[in-house]
């Protein structure tokens, strides 16, 4: 990795550290997550590096085997440790699993951006933005969300968990290999038709919660 990377990560991560002592708790909590995201993508970013000069340079076959792998298990990590250490509320889990997955995918762009700004188009901004972005906090999501029914039942802590990462690991691929073949439009489809289950999701969640919010006040 070259020393610009390092320049756009500590662009983003001075502020948004300094950020961390204005905010209020809940927002506090989704900067730092975002920050985190970012973390695990340049330390993603080695280890994908040294792979790719182990393949001989062989783009197609590194980002179809083994990048899904590396970058689901990284983005996991905090996960888990929130969810271990904090709480396995389902919401939250939600709320924090996306953030991570949004940090990650803001510097993978910036990164690809400045690696080959001449190619970059805004049709190509698109489709970071609604497929490949959309794709990493989808698959982290999906962990978080599951991760909250995993930590209710013990005995299903580790083979949840890893049910859960195969999951991930296999929409991230199969995305992968769908964005590079003849048919990149079912790539772009993929991350939204993932996307709309969990919006859907939470908004059921905001309308069960309001009942319960509104009788509370008035009582």
């Amino acid at each position: 990795m070259d020393n610009l990377t390092y320049i756009l990560f500590i662009c983003m991560a001075v502020p948004l550290c300094l950020s961390l002592f204005l905010l209020e708790q809940k927002a506090r909590q989704i900067v730092l997550f975002i920050f985190l995201g970012i973390c695990c993508c340049l330390f993603v970013s080695e280890i994908n590096g040294l792979i790719l000069k182990m393949c001989d340079g062989d783009v197609f076959y590194v980002t179809t085997i083994y990048t899904p792998i590396t970058e689901e298990i990284i983005k996991a990590i905090p996960l888990l440790f929130f969810a271990y250490a904090v709480t396995h509320n389902r919401i939250r889990l939600l709320n924090v699993s996306f953030a991570i997955g949004l940090g990650f995918a803001i510097l993978e762009n910036i990164i690809i951006l400045v690696g080959d700004i001449e190619a970059v188009t805004i049709w190509w901004a698109l489709g970071r933005g609604f497929a490949s972005s959309l794709m990493h906090s989808v698959c982290t999501a999906a962990v978080g969300f599951g991760l909250s029914f995993v930590f209710t039942k013990k005995k299903l802590f580790i083979p949840g968990t890893l049910s859960l990462l195969l999951l991930a690991i296999t929409v991230h691929a199969i995305f992968n290999c769908l964005i590079q073949s003849a048919y990149p439009f079912l790539g772009l489809i993929l991350p939204i038709l993932c996307y709309v289950p969990i919006v859907v999701l939470r908004f059921r969640n905001r309308q069960k919660n309001r009942p319960e919010k509104e009788s509370g006040k008035s009582a």
